[in-house]
């Protein structure tokens, strides 16, 4: 086999092609079709003698090392001419842990279980699906941490990190040590052997995570002022009245008291009425208290009812299955089955002020939203009748046109289409800059709706309406026995290259322990509960993004 390098030159480019001369002409042209991008029935290659042909001899060109070949000819229109990458391809096999792990498709890394300890990673896993919170980390400093290794918040910025450079498994045992330190119920020896540590609740384990967090993750509000991270984006606001239940106290001039108190999760309290979120929420939003009437100078029954005065950009919600069983000396598990929704409107659970600046963009959004989904599916069938419109032979589009409408369309001498009067047509591009036009003034009258006071407040939610994000499960009939695993929404596809999210797929990560499994969305709504198998004991929702514009700031 003779192998002659030479060189083809098309369009201003020259591309080097090794030449074997033993083969045939027509694999020559494919090799420069892999070049060029045009198609082999398309190029005129000029050879000796002429024009190469599909039976020349290659073997009677006499061609010579470096010898320059002229070839002409354009892609067809549905090719386009082939460019060489701007980077060299690397293979899988010789990639590092962490490109592996940033590569597309790939799923985040999973965390070993170090022996009961999977309350603590389906934490982690659910905390791990807080953008912001990656970015807070990224710039926390150590400087003023007397033992940064014994430092929650120190130890989870290194660990997400750990967790986003490696493709498998990791273990946490660094943050786990950190944990232990600062609340030493987690260090509880299991009762039941002589050697291991003792499963812990996952509520607990997120409750304490957050209280650290709360104190030491500190962002930059202008020059001189910081805000707590938590505050921010998880902490919410209740407005709560005190009253007492008694009418006497009434009748003695005793009024009902107002105040502010902030919280960090709502609770989902589960009685035999409960059956779904809605219902526990506004179980958990009144409560009754026993206190002292400084007007009847005895213990009474005291009402307190709470409406929330601002709602985070990230609502966490408790389902209280826990309780102290005294018989049996540990928690026991309520087994009611509870539903809850992939998209809350918390709206209701406000109070009159904020339901008032939350209303119109909540209601205008889901406008926005439907009206976008709207132009995608036009766009999408446009497309697709224009594809199967080209796929039809030209002697059988009148045809169909005749059957589809009745009769033929009127046509000039010519050949023309002739348009009845007052009738006009649009082009494609026409209709899609109108509609473009039309999504953009509706996106600018909604972000035209939110409240001043809201639109200052870049942690809360604007419209009321949240997204859930990641579901902590458990299975079993005890907070200290049984299992917890993790859901997590999977985002859009981000390009390595341009950092660019693409749109999600409605799948979710399933986080069980070191295993990383994708699922369908079907799966969390099963998690509702009835018995021991899993069931959602917290939920982290997100507040909807708003729909952004030109020249608006979301």
């Amino acid at each position: 086999m003779a192998s002659i390098p030479v060189v083809i030159s098309h369009r201003g480019k020259r591309y080097d092609v090794e030449v074997d001369t033993s083969s045939s002409a027509d694999l020559f042209k494919y090799q420069i079709f892999s070049l060029t991008g045009v198609e082999p029935e398309r190029q005129k290659v000029l050879v000796k003698g002429g024009q190469l042909k599909d039976d020349t001899d290659l073997t009677k060109l006499n061609l010579k090392p470096g010898q320059v070949i002229m070839m002409m000819g354009t892609p067809g229109k549905d090719g386009a001419e082939i460019v060489r990458p701007a980077k060299k391809p690397k293979f899988i096999e010789d990639m590092t842990e962490a490109e592996m792990a940033r590569q597309v498709g790939t799923p985040p890394a999973g965390l070993l279980n170090l022996g009961n300890t999977c309350y603590l990673n389906s934490t982690l896993q659910a905390l791990r699906s807080i953008p912001e919170l990656h970015t807070a980390l990224a710039t926390h400093k150590d400087e003023e941490v007397a033992i940064p290794q014994l430092d929650i918040t120190m130890q989870l910025k290194d660990l997400f990190a750990q967790l986003a450079d490696t493709h498998g498994a990791m273990p946490p045992f660094v943050f786990l040590s950190a944990l232990r330190y600062s609340f030493p119920q987690f260090a509880e020896r299991s009762r039941n052997h002589s050697e291991g540590y003792a499963q812990q609740d996952a509520e607990e384990a997120w409750s304490q995570i957050i209280s650290k967090l709360k104190q030491s993750l500190k962002l930059k509000e202008g020059e001189s002022s910081e805000v707590s991270f938590v505050e921010k984006y998880m902490g919410g606001e209740f407005s709560s009245t005190l009253q007492c239940d008694d009418p006497a106290a009434a009748e003695a001039g005793e009024q009902p008291t107002s105040s502010k108190e902030s919280f960090l999760k709502l609770n989902c309290h589960i009685d035999g009425q409960t059956s779904h979120l809605r219902d526990g929420i506004l179980n958990g939003l009144s409560e009754k208290i026993e206190k002292t009437s400084g007007v009847l100078n005895r213990d009474v029954s005291y009402t307190k009812t709470s409406k929330i005065s601002r709602l985070p950009k990230y609502l966490t919600v408790h389902f209280v299955r826990f309780f102290w069983k005294r018989d049996v000396q540990k928690k026991a598990k309520i087994m009611r089955k509870v539903t809850f929704p992939r998209e809350l409107d918390a709206v209701e659970f406000c109070t009159d002020e904020l339901r008032k600046a939350l209303i119109p963009v909540r209601d205008r959004v889901r406008d926005v939203v439907r009206q976008e989904e709207d132009i995608k599916r036009k766009r999408s069938r446009r497309k697709n009748l224009k594809t199967a419109e080209e796929d039809v032979p030209e002697n059988q589009k009148d045809q169909g046109k005749e059957k589809e409408k009745g009769k033929a369309p009127a046509k000039s001498a010519d050949g023309d289409v002739v348009m009845l009067e007052g009738e006009t047509f649009k082009t494609d591009a026409e209709i899609e800059a109108e509609e473009d036009a039309a999504l953009l003034a509706a996106k600018k009258e909604l972000h035209a709706l939110i409240d001043p006071e809201l639109r200052k407040d870049d942690g809360a939610n604007q419209s009321g309406i949240y997204q859930l994000r990641a579901v902590v499960t458990h299975q079993g009939a005890s907070a200290d026995s049984g299992h917890y695993t993790a859901y997590v929404k999977k985002p859009g596809d981000k390009d390595p290259e341009t950092g660019k999210v693409g749109e999600e797929d409605g799948s979710w990560y399933w986080f069980n322990d070191d295993k990383v499994e994708i699922v369908g969305a079907e799966k969390v709504d099963a998690l509702a509960g009835g018995g021991e198998s899993h069931s959602a004991l917290i939920l982290l929702y997100r507040a909807l993004p708003l729909p952004t514009a030109e020249g608006v700031v979301e």
